[in-house]
């Protein structure tokens, strides 16, 4: 191929050809109908542009070759026929059709073809770099994150050791504070406190199938246990305990922390608690605002002048502020006690479970970083679950149980009898219903369940219609008691309680027996009326009734209380059935309204 001939038919200087290929760093002829390299193909040996150690017509003055004079050396070989095919080099002129191709445009397509595939690879380059870049962004981003919400949770060292397991049941103490640190919080309701102000048991089952929400009204009477605190400086000290306090005050008072809350709740419900988690006003209202606003139903308007709170009837999405509000006023609903205001919050906390869980706000990286970033600000937590990873953990298992299955009651309780019926202010634990939901709640049954088979079987229905039939009046009953249990005084305690309020005359205190973990009633065949009616006074269990071989006659029975005794009034085996009439409210629930 001659260049004075192309150059010639196409009116084009071969030396304006030379172009610079940055796949080999060399400068490479390319002429109108040459076929270009495919990448990745190794292009035919080049010669260097005039000027660069080659003879391409040095006459000329600006160092091209002048059209007509010197030929360039030969190349490669024209295009193949085919793809893939090339033809022997050659220095036979280019044939017409070729000339035609080069001159109608074929060149052109390759120059496109070119820029495409240099284009394209531009597009990789910036693409590579921008996705490394990116990768680089979110693993700083990951840690700042980290950090972050690491920095954000404050911790208290209880010095209680016991995490949670897997394939064990989960309790988690929840507290609300009255703390009002944050803009505007001093305004929300009364006199400020650090006491317990909210609290809320958490129970998750072994399975994961069920959890319950246990509230503790703030002004129930009850005995706060001796409690050790962990100063700053890592020293420790005993607070020493209250007999008959308000529940508020397990907290704050003395300098009592969140070691106090939960060592009082387990010595209340007997359940052994695993963490706690503590929250105070801030956490309402950043949490509410972080998923977008929460859904309450009033069944009747609220105007509160203490909590600010004026909503009517109705469904209503409240977050910040009002949301707060919300949870706080008592004082324009029911009575105007914390009773009425827990049914709210237990509202209101079933409907922020729902919209965290059913919302987008956990797929949305913004959301959940907002949600995540509020929660870990708002939240209190023990040492052993002080970081990011082990709340995540423990959200991984809680998480599982469906929201069909979980339930918030509160804890049933009677007006204090030692105040005056005027000035009603404080409650006490109504033993006879809060005892099975203990129960419950340390065998690991769920609500929904213990509702659903509290009727028991009908063999068993049929034995108690059976020993009802046979129950002699309670002043025909017979008993000496004696104590055999760790409780002091237990067997005067229990006399009294017979006489005076069961009607039970012939009673005697029989003193102290040798210690046994569970209490007995022998009887004779003859007195199976008075044990019967005895048991059923007493909540005995089967296996505490002693038949003998003998009738006794006029002999007494004989009641040894053990280790099981609980307390004059209490049952020694109390059912682990759901009251008949306990309230709840079941998190998936949306047509609940306070």
């Amino acid at each position: 191929m001659e260049a004075h001939g192309r150059g010639g038919a196409g009116d084009i200087d071969p030396a304006d050809q030379w172009v610079f290929n940055p796949d080999t760093g060399n400068y490479e002829l390319r002429l109108p109908g040459a076929r270009q390299p495919a990448p990745g193909e190794q292009p035919g040996r080049q010669s260097p542009p005039p000027g660069r150690g080659q003879d391409a017509g040095a006459d000329a003055p600006d160092g091209r070759p002048a059209a007509g004079r010197g030929t360039p050396p030969r190349q490669r070989s024209a295009p193949p026929s085919r793809p893939g095919e090339r033809e022997p080099a050659t220095d036979r002129p280019v044939p017409p059709q070729r000339d035609r191709r080069a001159k109608g445009g074929g060149g052109g397509r390759s120059r496109r073809k070119t820029k495409k595939r240099g284009r394209g690879r531009k597009i990789l380059i910036w693409g590579g770099g921008s996705l490394a870049l990116l990768l680089v962004g979110l693993a700083g981003t990951a840690w700042y994150a980290y950090n972050r919400l690491n920095g954000n949770i404050n911790k208290v060292e209880t010095g209680i050791d016991n995490d949670y397991s897997a394939n064990a049941p989960i309790n988690v103490l929840f507290i609300g504070t009255d703390t009002r640190d944050g803009s505007g919080n001093e305004s929300y309701g009364g006199d400020a406190s650090e006491g317990a102000d909210t609290t809320i048991l958490m129970h998750f089952s072994e399975d994961r199938t069920h959890a319950t929400g246990l509230s503790i009204p703030r002004d129930l009477i009850t005995d706060i246990p001796d409690c050790e605190v962990h100063n700053e400086d890592g020293s420790t000290r005993t607070i020493p305990g209250t007999q008959g306090a308000r529940f508020n005050q397990s907290m704050g008072i003395d300098g009592r922390d969140p070691t106090c809350v939960w060592r009082t709740v387990e010595e209340l419900t007997g359940v052994e608690i695993n963490h706690f988690m503590m929250a105070d006003f801030n956490a309402v209202k950043d949490l509410s605002t972080a998923v977008g606003g929460v859904e309450v139903c009033l069944t009747e308007p609220i105007d509160d002048p203490k909590s600010h709170l004026d909503l009517p009837a109705g469904r209503h999405v409240i977050e910040g502020e009002e949301a707060l509000a919300f949870v706080r006023t008592r004082s324009a609903i029911g009575q105007g006690s914390d009773l009425n205001r827990i049914e709210l919050q237990q509202q209101f906390m079933a409907s922020m479970a729902r919209e965290i869980t059913q919302s987008n706000v956990l797929t949305s990286l913004g959301d959940f970083w907002d949600l995540a970033d509020a929660a870990t600000r708002a939240l209190t937590v023990d040492s052993g679950i002080g970081s990011i990873e082990d709340l995540y953990g423990l959200a991984s298992e809680v998480r599982r149980v469906p929201m069909s299955d979980m339930s918030f009651i509160t804890l049933p309780v009677l007006d204090n009898p030692d105040e005056p019926e005027n000035a009603k202010a404080t409650v006490i634990v109504d033993e006879a219903r809060a005892e099975p939901i203990f129960q419950m709640l340390q065998q690991d049954i769920s609500m929904t369940a213990g509702q659903e088979s509290g009727e028991g079987g009908e063999g068993g229905g049929g034995e108690d219609a059976e020993q009802a039939n046979d129950m002699v009046p309670a002043a025909e009953v017979r008993v000496d008691v004696f104590n055999g249990g760790d409780v002091l005084g237990a067997a005067q305690e229990t006399l009294d309680w017979l006489q005076i309020q069961q009607g039970v005359p012939l009673s005697t205190n029989g003193g102290n027996a040798p210690a046994q973990e569970t209490t007995t009633l022998e009887y004779g065949p003859d007195q199976a009326g008075q044990a019967a009616r005895l048991a059923e006074m007493m909540g005995l269990p089967d296996s505490a009734l002693r038949e003998q071989s003998a009738d006794a006659g006029d002999a007494p029975m004989v009641l040894v209380l053990g280790d099981d005794f609980r307390g004059a009034g209490n049952p020694i085996e109390v059912p682990a059935e759901r009251p008949e009439d306990l309230r709840s409210i079941e998190a998936d629930n949306e047509n609940v309204c306070a």
